[in-house]
């Protein structure tokens, strides 16, 4: 299968998606499963993988929901209140539902840039693996060097950083992210989006010869064993539409071999995620 590792459904909210600022009018509006199944029908992508956009059990819900009723739609990753002293009965309640893959909090929007390391937070991950849950990462660079410490703390649980990480594209700095990334890899329980890159650079300026160093390094770090496309739809309609960012990421594999490309295009998120 082709996978779409990453993509968000919303009923747009102004105070559910209260991070949608000013400039971000092209979210605000409802984006549903129909969107998203004709876009990866024009692509040959063949399913979905629905990740959280709001931190409420609401949202969990109505994703799995969509899941359950659209077969392009093949797994789940879902908010929890991970720092709550009763989320284990949360994930009980869930346990028997084949569709939830994983759970992700949005930590990028901390202002504590070390808060993946509060102690409350790290038992509710601890807690993921009995349940076969992944924990997806979403961070920015400056969020990087807690959240090795972070990964350290959980050897077997397994995880998947989204959005290569977010680097300082528009600043056009690598560092301190390059450093840290190929540390990150190092941790062989740690895949890599390649999603949620082109939002990182000048919206309407950015240009292929921006974004590409990062996605090298990237792949570099973590090898296309451990590399899954995503595109991010709608989140990266502020800089990219669709089908451009699918070609685009599909010319930048095009040098590996093909199996090499079967393994990011698809291959990495179902054995990652258990998708069928």
């Amino acid at each position: 299968m082709k996978i779409d590792s990453h993509h968000h459904f919303w009923k747009y909210d102004p105070v559910e998606y209260s991070w949608m600022n000013e400039k971000m009018g092209i979210l605000k509006q409802d984006y549903g499963p129909e969107e998203l199944n004709k876009e990866i029908t024009e692509v040959g992508i063949d399913g979905a993988v629905s990740v959280q956009a709001s931190q409420s059990m609401k949202e969990t819900d109505d994703l799995l929901f969509y899941a359950q009723n659209q077969d392009f739609i093949k797994g789940v990753v879902g908010w929890f209140p991970l720092a709550d002293a009763m989320v284990k009965g949360e994930l009980e309640r869930y346990a028997e539902n084949q569709l939830l893959k994983g759970v992700r909090h949005v930590v990028q929007d901390e202002p504590d840039d070390r808060f993946i390391l509060g102690a409350d937070f790290n038992r509710g991950v601890s807690l993921l693996r009995q349940f076969n849950l992944i924990y997806d990462i979403l961070i920015y660079e400056r969020q990087l060097s807690a959240s090795i410490e972070f990964v350290d703390q959980h050897p077997q649980q397994i995880f998947v950083l989204d959005h290569i990480a977010k680097p300082r594209i528009s600043d056009k700095s690598l560092e301190p992210w390059k450093t840290q990334i190929y540390k990150l890899a190092e941790r062989e329980n740690v895949s890599c989006k390649l999603s949620g890159i082109a939002t990182e650079a000048n919206w309407k300026e950015w240009n292929e010869e921006d974004i590409l160093p990062y996605m090298e390094i990237a792949l570099d770090a973590f090898g296309p064993s451990r590399m899954m496309f995503g595109s991010d739809w709608p989140v990266a309609r502020l800089a990219v539409e669709y089908e451009p960012w699918v070609s685009f990421c599909r010319s930048f594999i095009s040098t590996l071999s093909q199996d090499e490309q079967t393994l990011i295009e698809g291959e990495v998120a179902t054995k990652v995620y258990g998708l069928s």
